[in-house]
């Protein structure tokens, strides 16, 4: 089956009949972006996938429902053998397109409009919005030199395409003025760049790191920015200045598998994976920030961990739908702050984070609010 077919069934499924992004979805040979890339092997780490070796299951992943993860711990599948078994972060990948068409809806684009996309990963939205604008009007940056390199290249070569495609690190100086920011990459707080490079009247979208929340923003006359958290979620890799990312808490986490806790008790919600639970998790990365969550489950059991760079750990295991027996350590009690979050959501039918008022101040700051709650997210 050509890929054509496979490019216009994703663009009616992604697009309205209406949408200016339904051409540009069908016209985009999205998997001559990434002849390569990583899946999860059965034994643990990766393994690589060659598209040429299954054009069938190539068509299916560049044209499919989920995101395509391209790099592992700064190994990219380009440079990758079939004998690689690399093992640590994604870092970087070619996002599904929906969630693309996503963030860029939300950016408000008119036609004569230029675009910043921050985060070319393999070029995706760089080409959708090149399509659509000109390529003239689109400019792509990414801290990675090889992904900004492979992105121009194939943009070029492959699809005719022609944006200027950056090597820049998006924390801090950028080249030039844009109408519309869009980042694939999260953030947190928001660069000041962003905002400087922003004209008056431009509009911004990224998201929270460590959450889904999805921040839109108009820039006001004092450099600074206002709009709200938009009731929709995404999720994306965050911003880097290397290869890599730095080493995360695996000491904490290994102290929590093994070590009885300082305070153990009963609790009264049952064991959740709560990356899963999108609202949730964002409401305790921005009240607890630096936590890191953790979840395993066997037959008949399951644990959850939480992590903070202070020290501060958390063990709750239980069958499932029972209240958990938790262990705690630490200077601060992280079940303690999810219970509460949990609690609150259960009274009132929801937390506030979902359509909440936004207001970035010039330095990156974030505040947020929607009634009588309110938080602050800064560097």
């Amino acid at each position: 089956m050509s890929w054509t077919k496979h490019a216009h069934d994703l663009a009616e499924r992604t697009t309205d009949p209406d949408s200016r992004w339904r051409h540009p979805v069908s016209e985009v040979a999205r998997h001559l972006l990434v002849p390569k890339w990583w899946e999860p092997a059965e034994a643990g780490g990766w393994r690589l996938i060659d598209g040429e070796n299954d054009p069938d299951l190539w068509f299916r992943r560049a044209y499919g429902h989920a995101s395509m993860v391209t790099s592992i711990a700064g190994l990219h599948a380009d440079h990758a053998g079939p004998e690689d078994n690399p093992a640590g972060r994604p870092t970087s990948s070619a996002t599904l397109t929906a969630l693309l068409v996503k963030m860029l809806r939300h950016a408000r684009i008119g036609d004569d409009h230029t675009l910043l996309d921050v985060g070319t990963g393999a070029g995706g939205l760089t080409a959708l919005a090149s399509v659509r604008l000109g390529a003239d009007r689109v400019t792509s940056i990414d801290v990675d030199e090889y992904l900004t390199y492979a992105a121009r290249d194939r943009l070029d070569e492959e699809l005719g395409l022609r944006p200027n495609v950056l090597t820049v690190d998006a924390t801090g100086p950028i080249p030039g003025t844009y109408d519309r920011l869009v980042a694939t990459v999260a953030a947190r707080p928001v660069p000041v760049s962003w905002l400087q490079v922003l004209r008056p009247g431009g509009r911004l979208v990224t998201t929270i790191a460590d959450t889904a929340l999805i921040l839109t923003a108009w820039k006001d006359p004092d450099g600074g920015a206002t709009g709200i958290v938009e009731r929709d979620w995404a999720g994306f890799m965050t911003t880097r200045h290397g290869p890599d990312y730095p080493p995360g808490l695996d000491t904490v986490f290994e102290t929590a598998r093994e070590a009885e806790g300082e305070h153990v008790a009963t609790y009264r919600y049952p064991v959740a994976d709560i990356r899963d639970s999108w609202e949730v998790r964002s409401m305790l990365t921005i009240t607890t920030p630096g936590i890191e969550i953790d979840f395993e489950q066997r037959p008949g059991r399951c644990t959850a961990y939480l992590a903070h760079p202070d020290g501060s750990w958390a063990r709750a295991e239980a069958e499932r739908f029972e209240p958990p027996t938790v262990h705690q350590s630490g200077p601060r009690r992280l079940w303690d702050d999810l219970e509460r979050i949990r609690n609150r959501q259960a009274v009132e039918g929801g937390l506030p984070l979902y359509g909440c008022k936004a207001r970035i101040d010039p330095n990156g700051t974030i505040h947020l609010n929607r009634g009588r709650w309110s938080a602050t997210i800064q560097a």
